[in-house]
């Protein structure tokens, strides 16, 4: 293995975790008046229904897709009578219909923000970068879909699979796993892991909030005032 390759799949992911997990945690803890989405709602309603919804179903079937489809041991799709090839055609045909979703409300969103003057007079330039990195990791995850029905073996996808677990096992060989992979898959993980390095200093931190939102349902009444 080249010295970019071990550093790219073997050391790189960590230094983004790292400032992914400890960046969001000072911004919360020194700039709580940033954490936000900045809905721009109210300077144009239109196209956001659409866009956002779309986007956010689409969003949301990739994060569950690529959670457990990449961190669920083999062992447990095989106990489940799931073998390699059948799950290789469920992440192309979910993977595909998830990716579809999102890329249409991503250009919705985008063409929203670039076309209304009010909206693109409020964009910061780390707005418009994360929209344009998000558009290049579907476009690369979609294109994905045409290497992947070349190997419905599940091949390529295990391998994936087992360098997703030694990273977050703190395995120190897991860049071996990707050697001999498909380009795309490379940059595909690479750009992954670039959105997660960026994310504490964009937006996206308040999908922090929007798992935090899950405490309401076990929290206990707030006492304004006793009678």
């Amino acid at each position: 293995m080249s010295y970019l390759h071990e550093f790219l799949f073997g050391i790189y992911p960590y230094l983004c975790l790292v400032v992914f997990f400890v960046g969001s945690l000072l911004r919360f803890d020194r700039e709580q008046y940033t954490w936000k989405s900045d809905s721009s709602q109210l300077l144009r309603h239109g196209q956001l229904r659409w866009g956002s919804n779309l986007f956010h179903i689409g969003i949301l079937g990739i994060f569950l897709g690529h959670l457990f489809g990449l961190l669920t041991p083999l062992s447990v799709w095989h106990a489940l009578g799931i073998e390699a090839p059948a799950k290789q055609m469920l992440a192309i045909v979910a993977g595909g219909a998830a990716g579809i979703i999102c890329l249409v409300g991503l250009i919705l969103l985008i063409h929203r923000r670039l076309t209304e003057a009010r909206i693109r007079a409020t964009t910061q330039p780390m707005d418009l970068a994360i929209l344009y990195l998000l558009l290049a990791q579907l476009l690369l995850g979609l294109y994905s879909i045409t290497v992947s029905v070349r190997h419905l073996d599940g091949g390529e996808m295990t391998k994936l699979m087992l360098w997703a677990q030694h990273i977050v096992t703190l395995r120190g060989d897991a860049a071996g796993f990707l050697v001999d992979v498909a380009m795309v898959f490379k940059l595909h993980i690479v750009l992954g892991m670039t959105i997660f390095l960026v994310f504490p200093f964009s937006r996206l931190v308040h999908v922090w909030s929007g798992f935090a939102t899950l405490g309401y349902i076990t929290r206990a009444y707030q006492v304004v005032r006793h009678r």
